[in-house]
């Protein structure tokens, strides 16, 4: 990001910037919930740290932050879970010659028919001109002859001699995939910004393509902090096992990216130092550290390497000293709390709207649901609770919408369902997330029974 871009971000969540795509006019520039966008230290600029950043705003701040990488050419069995990074344009029409669509006989004209010729194969020439009252057996996918006005289906006639009759006379066009029935020469068969499934590399093969143009994944690398952390066997003499360095990998890689390497640094200052100097990511994570203990090395390394501290903490339960900075060579780095639930409060709020920015893809909408029960709140920060989704039904966009425009820009509501608050919700705790559907954004103050809250649903229920 360019300090421009960087200037303008800082100002959106400040709450005085320009106004997001998308905004409304005549809705007041609110935040999400709450009021404010936080407070800036004076002086530095725009590296000075926003602290204690409104939870909707912090995550317009990251995604702003991110700028996609260059799109590059793969192969095809290399651009699976990669966005387009332009339009797919058919290459010739689909299908590209007439075909039977059955096993059969090709017709002309009404029966009785006279059979010349042996069978018209998948991938052989089409065979010989059929005049008026002439038939050919044909294979399903083989090109139709000239003159063949109809497919006979194998099971609906019967061969006498060198004479076949139908049982039932097949209608003009009967049985034949016309040339260009999917698509036209030149149209466009997926947008920009596609994600390529399995079904976009067959239609993508079929269509004639080798390689496609996409998006890469942004390439993240994860250094896990803290001494205490074991890696193996059961917890003992003070110290617990780790729970991130196994769960945030996969998570990422859920989320579209490339983890190059997940890194325990313990509490060694200088090896941090030396991970941050050396990284070759787009994206650099630590968990832990956030704080001001004797042995959080993070925000020294992050002076040390001259790197702008973005945002120092954001209005979110758990997960409040979670913190963004820019690295000098323009590489966003998130910090994420050391505890397991806070740290995935961290993935939803800064990490994921930065990996899709940086990828170039759109945001996975937020889902309205009505709560089962009523879920408790804090005064004045969001909570990130772990919920279960079932019921589906109503529509979205009832009561209850006081989001601001550029947080429902980033992913509005989808769909209307309820959702049941899990028990285990604690900063350390994962029992909870490890059964739920997504996690449930409660605004200050709580939430009743048969409120609103939007939903953001875990990964792996995409």
């Amino acid at each position: 990001m360019n300090p421009d871009d960087l200037d303008q971000a800082l100002a959106l969540a400040n709450g005085w910037g320009p106004r997001p795509h998308g905004w409304s006019e005549g809705r007041s520039p609110a935040p999400p919930h709450g009021s404010g966008g936080g407070a800036a230290p004076t002086g530095g600029g725009a590296a000075s740290a926003i602290t204690d950043l409104d939870w909707g705003r912090a995550r317009v701040l990251a995604r702003r932050l991110g700028s996609p990488a260059p799109p590059v050419t793969l192969p095809l069995d290399e651009a699976l879970d990669q966005p387009l990074a332009t339009s797919l344009p058919a290459l010739s029409d689909l299908p590209s010659f007439d075909s039977s669509a059955m096993d059969g006989w090709a017709v002309s004209g009404p029966g009785p028919w006279q059979l010349v010729g042996d069978w018209v194969l998948a991938g052989a020439d089409e065979g010989p001109a059929l005049a008026d009252g002439e038939a050919v057996p044909i294979a399903t996918g083989a090109r139709i002859p000239a003159g063949a006005t109809a497919v006979l289906r194998a099971e609906r006639g019967e061969v006498d001699g060198e004479r076949l009759r139908a049982f039932r006379t097949p209608q003009q066009g009967a049985d034949i995939r016309p040339r260009g029935q999917e698509c036209r020469r030149g149209e466009s068969l997926l947008a920009e910004g596609t994600q390529v499934t399995p079904a976009v590399l067959g239609l993508a093969s079929a269509a004639g393509y080798d390689q496609l143009t996409v998006r890469p994944r942004p390439r993240v690398e994860v250094l896990v902090l803290g001494e205490e952390l074991l890696r193996r066997g059961r917890p003992r003499q003070g110290r617990i096992r780790d729970a991130l360095g196994p769960m945030l990998a996969p998570w990422l890689r859920r989320l579209g990216a490339e983890v190059l390497v997940t890194r325990h640094l313990g509490d060694d200052r200088e090896a941090l130092r030396e991970a941050v100097d050396t990284s070759r990511a787009d994206l650099l994570l630590t968990t832990g550290g956030t704080a001001a203990g004797p042995r959080d090395h993070l925000r020294p390394v992050l002076d040390a390497v001259d790197a702008a501290l973005l945002v120092d903490g954001v209005r979110v339960r758990p997960g409040h000293p979670m913190l963004l900075a820019q690295l000098p060579g323009g590489v966003p780095l998130v910090g994420l709390p050391g505890n397991p639930l806070a740290a995935v409060a961290g993935l939803l709020t800064l990490v994921e709207p930065l990996l899709f920015a940086l990828a170039g893809r759109p945001q996975p909408p937020l889902v309205a649901a009505r709560l089962a029960r009523p879920a408790t709140g804090h005064p004045r920060d969001t909570v990130l609770l772990p919920v279960a989704l079932d019921r589906p039904g109503g529509a979205p966009g009832e009561s209850g919408d006081a989001w601001s425009a550029e947080y429902r820009a980033e992913g509005g509501p989808e769909e209307r369902r309820f959702a049941e608050p899990l028990e285990f919700a604690g900063p350390a705790m994962l029992r909870g997330v490890a059964s739920a559907d997504g996690l449930a954004v409660v605004p200050p103050g709580g939430a009743e029974a048969g409120g609103t809250v939007y939903v953001r649903e875990v990964p792996w229920r995409d």
